[in-house]
C-alpha cells in the first residue's frame, strides 16, 4: 500500500527505486538519485506493549555486509554505497477479535473482514538514530531498536548525540561472547556504551 507513495516522492525528488531482489537482503528498496547518490530504506514494523513502550525491533545485522561494505552477497549494492541509510516503520496496536470473528470468510465477505490492528504510527529516521547499544533478538546478530514510541518517532536513540561514525564502529567492532571466544578473548572488550567509551576511553 505505500509502495505507490514511495514512487511519487521519487519522481518529485529524481529518485529511482530499486526493490531487493531476496526477501532477506538488505535494504528493503534502494532509492538513486540522478546523480548516483543511494539511499537504504528498510521497511520495519512493531507493536505497543504499553501506551508509550513498544515491542522490541530489530535494525539489521551488525555482521557480514554491515563489516564487510564492499559485498553484495546479501545486499542490493554494498553497504558503503549508501549515502545514508534509513528505516521506514509503523507501530500498531494489537485489536482484540471476538471469537465469532475466528471463522472462515468468503470472497464475498472480503471487505467485512475485521482488521486486526489499529491505531498506526509511522515514522522515518536515519537508522543509527534510532539504534541501542545492544543486540535485538535473543542469539541473533542483529542490532536493537529504542522501544519508546517517542524516540522512534522523534529519532532520540542513544547514538543520536554520538553520530553515525560512533554508531558504525561501535557495531562494527562488537562482540559476542561467542565471538570473542572465536577470537580468543577472555570476553568482548565492551557490552555497552559505557564500557565502549571506557574501552576508547571517550570522555
Amino acid at each position: 500500500m505505500l509502495y505507490p507513495h514511495f514512487e511519487a516522492m521519487g519522481r518529485e525528488n529524481e529518485l529511482d527505486i530499486v526493490p531487493c531482489r531476496e526477501q532477506n537482503h538488505y535494504p528493503d528498496l534502494t532509492f538513486v538519485h540522478k546523480e548516483g547518490w543511494k539511499f537504504a530504506v528498510d521497511l520495519k514494523s512493531t507493536y505497543r506493549i504499553s501506551g508509550t513502550k513498544a515491542n522490541t525491533m530489530t535494525l539489521g545485522a551488525f555482521t557480514g555486509y554491515f563489516r564487510n561494505r564492499e559485498t553484495t552477497s546479501t545486499t542490493t549494492f554494498p553497504y558503503g554505497d549508501y549515502a545514508g541509510h534509513y528505516v521506514v516503520g509503523v507501530i500498531y496496536t494489537r485489536k482484540e477479535l471476538s471469537k465469532e470473528q475466528f471463522r472462515t470468510w468468503t470472497v464475498k465477505e472480503l471487505k467485512t473482514i475485521p482488521s486486526v490492528v489499529k491505531d498506526l504510527v509511522f515514522f522515518a529516521q536515519p537508522k543509527y538514530r534510532i539504534a541501542i547499544d545492544r543486540p535485538g533478538s535473543g542469539n541473533t546478530k542483529n542490532i536493537g531498536a529504542v522501544q519508546s514510541i517517542e524516540d522512534l518517532v522523534k529519532g532520540e536513540g542513544p547514538f543520536t548525540k554520538l553520530g553515525e561514525k560512533v554508531f558504525d564502529d561501535y557495531w562494527m567492532n562488537y562482540l559476542t561472547a561467542d565471538m570473542a571466544r572465536a577470537a580468543e578473548l577472555a570476553k568482548p572488550p565492551y557490552r555497552n556504551l559505557a564500557t565502549y567509551k571506557d574501552f576508547k576511553k571517550i570522555p
